[in-house]
């Protein structure tokens, strides 16, 4: 699974700009599923046929970034973000132009880190006048911090975006087992996430699922300086009873714990005191539908050095196989 979480991270897919790495979803998904299609707005549907409820599970393929808006006479790049960048942890990046261009999102001079926002950042790609930059980059290019993974000890992996393309992963690693599923299953890789869990909600319109799980990162309570947070990095796959957009169906939580235990996965509870996935939208689209989510423990999220445990990532594609054949 670390070649394929490291194939999924180098593929750029600023929220709006995922077609590169849903055609390369596409292509591993199609042994395992009846049908593998993209709907109008950008989504990735994989469906296993089968009979009785419907299951629809998904891992949102965008990543936060930025979009260029203006283009200084000195050749600088002003720059937008798109989802919720952290200018703090963004400040002296390096970053890549969706046309390959490379860049260094730096803030203006004498800005502190107190005072850091959007209006404060350029990008620096080396150009000295305003014409020179526009033969290497346009108004609209889109563009992300650097994408990077690398292993750190105890079978851990840091780097970005792994909000959500290891959740992205983590399906892709699940859906080996789809000839043993037993219900109408729809492997989902949404889009536009990260802009307000747009992709989600068609696709569930569509479905009209009967239970819907997101995949996605959630935070630690063993981060240094942390709001207090029974989740902790190598503790299991994260079952979310709540977080700030969604209160998950209790009897579809409840058979998530019974699952793990039945199946020796490791397994841990969570509770979020802020941020959303795309749990809150499926639940609420159409009819509704029982909805829940398995979170992957993840410190430092929306920074260029988000870390997760790779025993957890484990455990979360143990638990998509096990609710495939018992739900």
């Amino acid at each position: 699974m670390l070649k394929t979480i490291k194939d999924l991270i180098r593929i750029l897919s600023v929220s709006g700009h995922e077609e590169k790495l849903c055609e390369y979803i596409k292509e591993k998904m199609l042994p395992y599923f009846d049908t593998v299609e993209k709907d109008a707005l950008g989504n990735l549907i994989c469906r296993k046929k089968g009979e009785g409820r419907k299951l629809m599970f998904c891992a949102h393929m965008d990543e936060i970034g930025f979009i260029t808006t203006f283009i200084e006479e000195d050749g600088s790049v002003r720059v937008a973000p798109i989802g919720g960048i952290n200018f703090a942890a963004a400040a002296y990046s390096k970053v890549i132009f969706e046309n390959g261009r490379a860049g260094v999102l730096v803030p203006e001079e004498g800005v502190s880190p107190g005072d850091y926002k959007a209006d404060k950042f350029l990008v620096d790609i080396g150009a000295k006048t305003k014409k020179e930059a526009q033969r290497m980059v346009s108004v609209g290019d889109t563009l992300a911090v650097r994408p990077e993974a690398f292993s750190l000890a105890s079978g851990r992996l840091s780097g970005r975006p792994l909000d959500d393309k290891i959740g992205c992963a983590v399906l892709m690693e699940a859906a080996k087992e789809s000839a043993s599923f037993e219900g109408d299953v729809y492997f989902v890789f949404t889009v536009q996430e990260e802009v307000g869990i747009r992709g989600s909600k068609t696709a569930a319109f569509a479905i009209r699922p009967d239970y819907g799980v997101a995949i996605d990162v959630t935070a630690t309570g063993d981060t240094k300086g942390a709001k207090p947070m029974d989740v902790k990095l190598g503790g299991g796959a994260a079952i979310k009873i709540k977080d700030q957009s969604a209160i998950c169906d209790t009897l579809l939580v409840e058979k998530m714990k019974e699952s793990a235990r039945k199946n020796d996965i490791p397994y841990q509870m969570e509770v979020l005191t802020f941020g959303g996935t795309d749990t809150a939208s499926m639940q609420l689209s159409g009819e509704g539908c029982r909805a829940g989510c398995i979170s992957i423990p993840t410190r430092y999220i929306h920074s260029p050095v988000e870390c997760v445990d790779m025993k957890d990532v484990k455990a979360s594609a143990e638990l998509i196989v096990a609710l495939c054949k018992e739900l």
